[in-house]
């Protein structure tokens, strides 16, 4: 791939304060089953361009080496996909309505994939973005 960002891609805005949501930990499954997870922070920017294999702790010590390009030429047609904002870490858990926002969308192979999200401690929007 040319570009240094990955086929999907989010941008996290606080609305409430006007600026990127620097640090939210995002995390990313889907695919064919089993069905592959992948984690970031948000940039400075609010971004998420590149993903990393999710290994949880209890996981039997294996490191994951997938790639979500890997993952997404495994796709013949179109694959569901879940993008998990973790706003309680971000906002406190006391401070928001929303501990956690889930985005669940319809990939289609070949196409890249860009979902902002808009979020401010009792309200979020999102779309497919550019």
């Amino acid at each position: 791939m040319a570009s240094n960002k990955d086929l999907i891609t989010c941008h996290v805005l606080d609305t409430a304060v006007g600026k990127p949501a620097k640090g939210i930990h995002v995390k990313l499954e889907g695919g064919h089953a089993p069905l592959k997870t992948f984690e970031s922070l948000t940039d400075d920017d609010g971004r998420v361009k590149a993903w990393l294999p999710y290994s949880s702790v209890h996981s039997s010590g294996d490191v994951p080496t997938y790639s979500l390009d890997d993952v997404l030429s495994e796709v013949e047609d179109k694959s569901t996909w879940t993008l998990r904002f973790d706003t309680g870490s971000y906002f406190g858990e006391e401070n928001t309505f929303f501990p956690e926002v889930l985005v669940t969308f319809t990939v289609v192979k070949g196409q890249h994939y860009h979902v902002p999200l808009l979020l401010a401690p009792y309200s979020f929007s999102t779309y497919r973005g550019s």
